[in-house]
Formats: structure tokens, sequence, C-alpha cells
């Protein structure tokens, strides 16, 4: 029905556990990481040169920071903390702090500031790299997901709720097999490495932009279809 307001996902928690608060500070962490310089600039020229940086920043800040944010909602959305839970976000952690600094590696190339010039014969296995991350990032969301539906009965997660989790898992996996095709395209055609870097900012929105579409969830059991 056009123009339906569709239900809240409800929140089973609005206050920080130990397992997310941990998380925060590794995402802190790999933020800090992605800093320029932790020195303040003895001289004006320091200055410009370390602002130069800025845009290669703002990129990845923002892509950790989608991460972040998926993990926050997660945790607002189920707030588990069960052995599975536990060992996949500290995996998703794991991935993280390890992916910060090839993708601030491939940024800096794309803007050409701070890094060499990357030769070509290099950039397959740099994109293969930032693929990987990506998608093992991707995985364990979309393994957090699924292991909140099978848990769906404990968490008393009604229709809609169910709904939404198992389209979240679908999100996190196309944007996962999404996550590849940089790697992919690098193989199949000849490397630019600038080119090929900028495939690699639509990589988080198919999941944004599908979420900017209503969803109708199938008809409650016992129900009939709607016309």
């Amino acid at each position: 029905m056009a123009g339906k307001v569709l239900p809240q996902f409800r929140n089973r928690s609005d206050s920080v556990s130990r397992l997310e608060g941990f998380s925060d500070t590794a995402f802190g962490f790999a933020i800090t990481l992605l800093v320029v310089s932790l020195a303040v600039p003895a001289h004006f020229s320091e200055l410009l040169q370390q602002l130069q940086g800025l845009p290669v920043f703002a990129v990845t800040f923002a892509l950790v920071s989608v991460i972040w944010y998926a993990q926050f909602v997660f945790f607002r959305r189920y707030a588990m903390s069960d052995p599975v839970t536990v060992v996949l976000t500290l995996l998703l952690l794991f991935v993280v702090l390890f992916y910060v600094y090839p993708l601030k590696f491939l940024f800096s190339v794309v803007f050409s500031v701070g890094a060499a010039p990357l030769q070509a014969r290099d950039a397959p296995l740099l994109f293969l790299i930032y693929g990987l991350g990506f998608a093992g990032v991707n995985l364990c969301l979309a393994l957090l997901y699924l292991n909140a539906y099978w848990k769906r009965d404990e968490l008393k997660l009604n229709h809609w709720e169910r709904f939404v989790t198992r389209v979240s898992i679908a999100d996190n996996l196309v944007t996962m097999a999404i996550g590849l095709l940089p790697a992919g395209l690098a193989r199949l055609v000849p490397p630019d490495p600038a080119l090929a870097g900028y495939l690699c900012f639509p990589v988080p929105t198919p999941a944004a932009v599908a979420g900017r579409f209503p969803r109708r969830p199938p008809p409650p059991p016992g129900t009939a279809p709607p016309r």
C-alpha cells in the first residue's frame, strides 16, 4: 500500500555491553591509524604537507565509519553476547584492523598523496587485498545476522524483524560479492591504479541504496497475501 509506514525494528538494548565497548575501542584505534601523523607539525610547510592527506583520511574514515555503524545497528537490534557473536565480533575487528593500512595505502595511490607510484604489475594484488578485506568484513556481518536469525525464537523476533534479519543477511552477502569486483576487474583488464581505485568507492553502497526502498515482507503465517 502506497504511503504505508513500515514497522520499526525493536531495539533490545540501548546500553553499551562490554563486547560493544571493546569493539568501539578497536574502531577508535583503527581510525587513529588512519591519521596522517600524530605529531604536531613544527613548520607551516609540514602542516600543508599533512593537509594534503585530508582526502585520503576522509574517504578511509568514512569507510571505517560505515562498518562501525553496521555493527552498532546490529548490537542495538539484538543485544547478543553469546560465544558465536563474540567470536564473529573479534574476527570482524581483526579484519578491520588488518584492513586499515591497505585501505589507506590504496587511496593514497588514488589521490597521489604520500605513497610511491604503484607499479602496474602490483595493482591486481593490491586490489585483491582490498577486495578480500572488504569481503571479509561483510561476511562477518552476514554471519552475525545469520546467527541472530538462528536464535529468532530466543530473541522473540516478530514477523517483520525476521524479515529484516533475512534481508540484512542478503544485503551483506551482496556487498561482499561486489567487494571483490575491483580485484576481478584488475585481473581482467590492463590495470590502471588510479582508475581501478575509484571502483572501490561504490563498494559500501549497495546495502545503503537498497535500504532506501521499502520492502514488503511476506504475510505472516495463516494470513492471506495482500492484494
